[in-house]
């Protein structure tokens, strides 16, 4: 079985592949000080509830776009489960995809791992929207190249920033209100910031899509992006898996 490792900012997913689907998905969250053997106890735990073993662990494959964690992860896999792991980014690692900006090195694994997975279920020039620590907005060409893309900081960013810099401003859940204009502080907020990331995105997509002849099809993933199904009216796809998918493929290419 393969195991996958999308580590972010704030989150690391932890997802095993029995070769024709996904059978399980764990996330921890993203600490750089966490060794080898604080996640493999953690692993361990978790993979015999499920009934599986450390043995049953054939392949590994990375994206991490925190370089501090990748040490212990790469330790994880060797040590602990006895493979060595593909890492994307390293050389020599096809991901199937050309880069087309002005330094390819600056773009992140999971942005590109993120359009490795579009190009599985979906056709055509592509806008990948990942709802996460950052939100971000890639363009996947037709003819399979990263175009370039935007980032913007991600929803649970904008609440943080709102409950540290404001004295009375509480810390809210992200929910969908039931009206735009909030009759307490609290719904306040929570329109803000939910109506405010539905115009972001609505926005900026409309934007790129201004700048462009292209027919665009807009694709939505990432850890918040279902509170957004529904309420923008420029996503045409949610794809919870699209990260996963895009690391089985990278996998697969590199056999």
């Amino acid at each position: 079985m393969l195991l996958a490792i999308d580590s972010g900012n704030t989150n690391t997913l932890f997802a095993i592949h029995d070769g024709k689907d996904w059978v399980v998905e764990w996330r921890i969250a993203t600490d750089a000080a966490r060794t080898a053997d604080e996640y493999a106890v953690w692993f361990y735990q978790l993979m015999h509830m499920q009934g599986l073993s450390f043995d049953e662990i054939s392949d590994c494959v990375i994206s991490t776009v925190v370089p501090q964690s990748l040490f212990n992860m790469r330790n994880l896999a060797r040590r602990h489960l006895n493979v060595d792991p593909i890492i994307i980014g390293e050389p020599g690692i096809e991901i199937g995809i050309g880069v087309r900006i002005d330094n390819p090195k600056e773009v992140g694994a999971d942005r590109l791992v993120n359009c490795v997975g579009a190009r599985v279920n979906y056709n055509g020039d592509l806008i990948i929207v990942d709802s996460g620590t950052a939100t971000t907005f890639d363009i996947l060409s037709e003819d399979n190249h990263f175009e370039g893309g935007i980032i913007a900081p991600g929803i649970n960013l904008s609440v943080k920033a709102l409950h540290d810099a404001a004295a009375k401003l509480p810390r809210i859940a992200i929910k969908k209100p039931e009206k735009v204009v909030g009759k307490n502080t609290v719904a306040a907020m929570q329109s803000g910031v939910f109506w405010g990331y539905i115009g972001l995105i609505d926005g900026l997509i409309n934007r790129i899509k201004s700048e462009s002849d292209k027919t665009f099809t807009v694709i939505g993933t990432g850890g918040v992006a279902s509170l957004f199904e529904g309420a923008s009216s420029s996503i045409d796809h949610y794809d919870a898996n699209l990260t996963i998918n895009g690391l089985y493929e990278i996998w697969k290419l590199n056999q």
